[in-house]
């Protein structure tokens, strides 16, 4: 009996394939195959209706399956165990019933792990396609390209040209825009500190004051300050109680999606999206020195904490045969995830397949990220089965007259799971060493005051993982989407990154007011929490998919049309900048082609455009002066004048300086004539970089994209080779432009 078996990842094949006989053939769908049309809504109301289409390029792919299904007896479809590889797997079902005609023999099938025991039970076990879950990925979908398709224009209207809005990229971009405006609006306040150093026979110890006459202390100003040293330095101190105790760390869960972003990024600084992709690859399947892959993790795409009873029998096993059976719990640990939203508890949280399988053992087949990446899960993962740290505490208590000091003091007596997963401390006792012979009601000396002022510090802006975490806490976007939301926000000219923060542009700010400002119930970060909660019930059946859309629009609509009928004009940010031309009127942001500059209201009447940079810390803005243009000692081969050099969307460019009335621009020719119709090779810049391309475009659409070395390639004879340079190592590489060649040295 012949089987197709279709995954969604090329890269699980060879893994796959392993496992199972010589029956099966296994193929993938290389991702999504149909989506809404990219250039029509694609949605329709009363009643709801969904037109899907063929993604460009997939209908080779899907006429290759409808081939092998239309030769097989029984189909399992095996996309990833999510929402977004549910509709995969609807979509090819869709596609294949059109060739094969016996839909009971048509299985979905999903495993957690790709190993062999979870494989064949995956088989032994299938199920039909779960419509609740392809309901619910349905209303993410049209909810998305509701908000996109319908607020997109307006913004081109009212800003700008080529903008988007979405509905979670919004709030998570608005997250950000309301801290860098908490940051501008933030007034430091000043706060004082007094620290002791106190000495006897046993040592000396170093304590802050904490409490005058019993109350805390809270130090506002210098005067306060210097008045509390003062009648200190005339004050007897004794130790006046020691408290010993002792106090457990607990280990910490095993990862899920957000917290294993969080801490790859701190911990390795990898941005989300390079994490997402390292541990596809340790899921799918890594070489480890056969033929065949090994796949090393669990499906990465999840918010369960779970762990399956063979996995912890697994762990626990292990952690007793090379630590012992104090480092093993007298009963499994258990977590339960703390922020909003409902678990998708189809998944385990993300553990190693197999725990002997040690990051020791293997980290010569892997990659140095692939490595450091397994080495964090499976060190996460033993430790969480582990029993807790144990620390001696001791607090110091010293007083005189009315003044009390405080030291706190931590010990390591057992490192317990800390012998495999190290955390950082969020407190300072463990750095504090007290003295082993102090004794209460001794005498201690006051040597030394330290008064120290401070200043109470705005807000941070937020990094990748601060974000991931912030968008988790209040139950905003899914596991499957936290990495697609940041690559957006960062796509987009909305944000800039500075020492890995993210920073909200001028656009980014006066995007998010309007959007906040107009669309209140959409841009509402509690109204989008909710929307993923009901997003759940959909999945759970709780909820119809029609109802969430017709309720949602019924909204979007009245707030839709209002946004559309509001300013007809460009909307602009009023500066306090006085316009130096004309000293009329106020300058206001604009954005361009090139981005955001200042401009006179006054236009066409008052021409003054400016660049400017904004103070961080208040928000003030400060006018930049424009580069003027440098004449250079060349002249315009078509009307004579000096050729002077300019600055464009795209950099600096020679043009000539009788411009308007001449419009020549010089470009750099190559020495070869173009191998399509001879006409000259020029060398020219978009937003990617630079290309050499025929002189005779449109006409003629020869490239090479990037830099070149005009040495013809001993295959094909292409007169130049791309010439391409590893920016960390300094080695070039030198590839031919006809891909069909392949021509690499």
């Amino acid at each position: 009996m012949k089987k197709l078996l279709i995954v969604e990842s090329p890269a699980k094949i060879k893994t796959i394939k392993k496992f199972l006989g010589p029956d099966f053939r296994i193929m993938s769908t290389m991702g999504h195959i149909k989506d809404l049309p990219s250039k029509t809504m694609g949605v329709t109301r009363d009643p709801i209706s969904i037109e899907y289409v063929a993604l460009d390029g997939k209908e080779k792919t899907i006429a290759e399956l409808c081939k092998a299904a239309s030769g097989v007896d029984e189909i399992y479809l095996a996309p990833d165990p999510d929402r977004e590889g549910e509709i995969i797997a609807w979509h090819a079902a869709q596609e294949l019933m059109k060739v094969f005609k016996n839909k009971d023999n048509i299985h979905r099938i999903a495993f957690n792990e790709i190993t062999k025991p979870a494989v064949i039970e995956a088989i032994n076990n299938p199920h039909s396609i779960d419509m609740q879950r392809v309901a619910a990925q349905q209303a993410r979908r049209v909810l998305d390209r509701w908000v996109g398709y319908e607020v997109s224009p307006i913004l081109w209207k009212k800003i700008t040209k080529g903008l988007s809005a979405g509905r979670v990229q919004s709030i998570a971009l608005k997250l950000i825009c309301d801290r860098e405006l908490a940051i501008r609006d933030f007034t430091p306040e000043e706060y004082w500190s007094i620290a002791g150093s106190f000495k006897n026979a046993a040592g000396t110890v170093l304590a802050m004051l904490t409490h005058i006459s019993k109350k805390k202390f809270e130090g506002k100003n210098k005067e306060q300050t210097d008045k509390i040293v003062a009648e200190l330095k005339k004050e007897q101190f004794v130790i006046d109680e020691i408290k010993d105790k002792k106090r457990a760390k607990n280990p910490l869960p095993p990862f899920m999606t957000s917290t294993l972003q969080q801490a790859a990024y701190n911990r390795l600084g990898f941005s989300v999206d390079r994490t997402m992709k390292i541990a596809q690859n340790l899921y799918e399947g890594v070489s480890l020195g056969g033929n065949t892959p090994t796949a090393l993790i669990t499906y990465m795409r999840t918010d369960s904490l779970r762990v399956s009873d063979t996995a912890l029998k697994q762990a626990h096993g292990y952690v007793s045969q090379n630590f012992g059976k104090d480092y093993v719990p007298s009963s499994a640990n258990v977590y339960a995830k703390k922020s909003k939203g409902n678990t998708q508890d189809a998944h385990e949280a993300i553990r190693p397949v197999d725990v002997s399988v040690t990051p020791g053992a293997i980290k010569q087949h892997l990659s140095t990220e692939q490595a450091k990446l397994y080495d964090l899960i499976w060190k996460r993962f033993v430790a969480c089965q582990m029993t807790p740290a144990q620390y001696a505490q001791r607090q110091v208590v010293i007083n005189g007259g009315k003044y009390t000091f405080k030291a706190t003091g931590s010990t390591l007596i057992f490192d317990g799971f800390l012998k495999v997963y190290m955390v950082e401390e969020d407190n300072k006792d463990e750095k504090v060493k007290l003295p082993q012979g102090l004794k209460e009601k001794d005498a201690t000396n006051l040597v030394k005051i330290d008064p120290k002022q401070h200043f109470t510090q705005p807000p941070p802006r937020y990094s990748e993982a601060s974000l991931v975490k912030e968008l988790e806490k209040e139950g905003i976007g899914r596991p499957s989407t936290y990495a697609a939301i940041l690559r957006t926000i960062r796509a987009r000219a909305y944000t800039t990154l500075e020492k890995k923060r993210f920073l909200p542009t001028e656009l980014g700010m006066t995007v998010t007011k309007m959007l906040s400002d107009n669309l209140p119930h959409i841009i509402n970060k509690k109204f989008t929490a909710l929307m993923e909660e009901d997003l759940d019930k959909i999945a759970a059946g709780d909820l119809e998919r029609d109802t969430l859309l017709n309720d949602f629009y019924t909204k979007f609509e009245k707030d839709l049309k209002e946004f559309k009928g509001g300013d007809a004009g460009k909307t602009a940010q009023i500066t306090e900048v006085n316009c130096p031309q004309c000293k009329d009127s106020k300058l206001i942001i604009r954005f361009g082609k090139a981005g955001e500059f200042l401009g006179c209201p006054e236009f066409p009447h008052c021409a003054f455009t400016s660049n400017f940079i904004r103070n961080e810390e208040d928000g003030t803005i400060e006018l930049v002066e424009k580069e003027q243009p440098q004449e250079l000692d060349m002249k315009c081969p078509k009307c004579g004048k000096a050729m002077r050099e300019m600055v464009g969307r795209f950099g600096k460019f020679i043009s000539c300086s009788g411009y308007p009335d001449c419009k020549h621009i010089h470009q750099e020719k190559a020495g070869f004539a173009c191998p399509k119709d001879g006409g000259d090779v020029v060398k020219r810049k978009w937003r990617g970089g630079t290309f050499w391309g025929c002189g005779n475009y449109p006409k003629c659409k020869f490239a090479l994209f990037g830099e070149i070395e005009e040495t013809p390639c001993p295959d094909c004879k292409l007169p130049a080779l791309i010439k391409k340079t590893d920016p960390k190592t300094g080695n070039v590489t030198l590839l031919c432009g006809d891909k069909k060649c392949g021509y690499k040295k």
